[in-house]
């Protein structure tokens, strides 16, 4: 009888009505603190969201309280959702929110690959209010209840950058920032797909550092097929926010198409500039401003930066860059996404041996993130984790990539087998990281 309602609800709604996956939605990793998961049922009420959603978040150990919640949106297709379950899990994400007393949230959209993706990356079809509920229902599982009510960095994926994108429009006042990889809100009704409203741009929005990332097979130098539109969205989208003084870059990836690449090496350190500069030591206050007086501004399609104080062309025509760190680490993306490291990650901890088996712990580099693990027995190297890390949209990583910038599934574990190993025998074990700049730890 549910079922039958909820169909003639679709047809008078007008709506194609794809039935959604039944949970699990796929095979997602187990949770358990400091994890916390809640699932919502599709709603068949008008302006309800119409899939089945679930949302992880990972809680810092050791905070006390929270300072705000990082949202790793994933993109449009059945395969990008179901990447989306593993996101809270990634360890560079990880070291970003850890140093900024942030809690990661990754949603998973349970899509259909041929539904309408609009019905959840538009945020005003109900995807807005059931990712607010989330936060209220995750902060009483974790015992973190602020988590309802800090400020937001988004980072979103192609729809997921729709997404983020609509929900700064929507909410201004609650974040902090905003990095849109390859997807982007309309502030103008787009011919090529009927029935996108277009969003009215608020003033508060323009307060809000924005980064636009686009491949540059998306329209820049590929300029036919799938993805060519998004560059002129972008453009579209620049001109609309920097114009009127808007906090708006562009870091135009110069080796990828709708990939996600290297990005993340430039998207960190960025959002870590931005969450430095504006959140407030603790929740309940205002988010505060951006810093006006360490601006470098550069051509829109250049590849060079400067001081705003020493920058001769049109400041609201040139990208926004909030400091010389940020702005010189651009130039190496946007040459060839090999931005340079020189601090090696974080030591190995926690190191056990059970009979021939090795665990571990380790944190991630900010920075370069980790490509693998170095096992040695008694001084000399035996074998690496993993044997050969590989990853088809970038840098080599731990833990594997997805196309939305994900870890990959099932997740790949700290540990290591000695096979050749003796029975009774006594070794000494050492277990070094290796981040993707191919520095070690100590």
């Amino acid at each position: 009888m549910e079922m039958i309602t909820r169909i003639i609800a679709w047809l008078i709604l007008g709506l194609t009505w794809l039935p959604a996956q039944e949970a699990p939605y796929d095979n997602p990793p187990g949770i358990e603190p400091p994890y916390y998961k809640v699932r919502y049922a599709a709603s068949a009420e008008p302006g309800e969201l119409i899939f089945p959603v679930q949302y992880t978040v990972w809680i810092p150990e050791g905070v006390e309280q929270l300072r705000g919640v990082i949202v790793h949106q994933h993109g449009c297709g059945e395969g990008s959702c179901k990447s989306g379950q593993t996101a809270a899990f990634d360890l560079h994400w990880q070291a970003l929110a850890r140093k900024h007393d942030c809690a990661l949230l990754g949603p998973s959209y349970e899509h259909p690959q041929k539904a309408d993706c609009q019905m959840w990356c538009d945020p005003r079809n109900g995807s807005a209010e059931v990712f607010q509920q989330a936060l209220v229902d995750l902060g009483e599982q974790s015992g973190h209840p602020e988590l309802a009510s800090v400020p937001w960095a988004l980072w979103g994926h192609s729809g997921g950058g729709h997404w983020a994108g609509g929900m700064l429009m929507l909410h201004p006042e609650r974040v902090a920032a905003a990095w849109l990889r390859s997807g982007v809100p309309l502030f103008a009704a787009n011919p090529d797909r009927k029935g996108i409203k277009p969003y009215t741009l608020p003033k508060a929005a323009l307060q809000v550092p924005i980064m636009c990332n686009p491949g540059t097979k998306e329209g820049v130098t590929v300029t036919t097929g799938k993805f060519s539109k998004v560059w002129p969205a972008n453009q579209a989208f620049f001109k609309a926010m920097r114009g009127k003084g808007g906090l708006l870059g562009v870091a135009i990836d110069p080796l990828s198409s709708h990939e996600c690449g290297n990005q993340r090496y430039l998207a960190i350190p960025w959002l870590d500039a931005c969450l430095t500069a504006r959140l407030p030591d603790s929740a309940g206050p205002a988010l505060r401003p951006m810093p006006t007086d360490s601006v470098w501004l550069a051509p829109l399609r250049g590849k060079k930066a400067q001081p705003a104080a020493n920058y001769s062309g049109d400041p609201l025509g040139s990208i926004w860059l909030p400091n010389e760190a940020i702005a010189r680490a651009w130039e190496h993306y946007v040459a060839d996404t090999n931005i340079p490291d020189l601090s090696p990650p974080p030591p190995v901890s926690d190191l056990a041996v059970t009979g021939n088996q090795l665990t571990w712990n380790a944190l991630a580099d900010l920075d370069s993130g980790l490509a693998k693990f170095i096992i040695y027995r008694d001084g000399e190297q035996i074998a690496t984790v993993p044997d050969k890390a590989t990853n088809r949209f970038g840098r080599p990583i731990f833990q594997g990539l997805q196309y939305s910038d994900t870890p990959a599934a099932p997740l790949v574990p700290m540990q290591y087998t000695d096979k050749n190993a003796k029975p009774g025998s006594s070794y000494q074990y050492r277990v070094v990281a290796e981040n993707t700049a191919g520095l070690v730890s100590n």
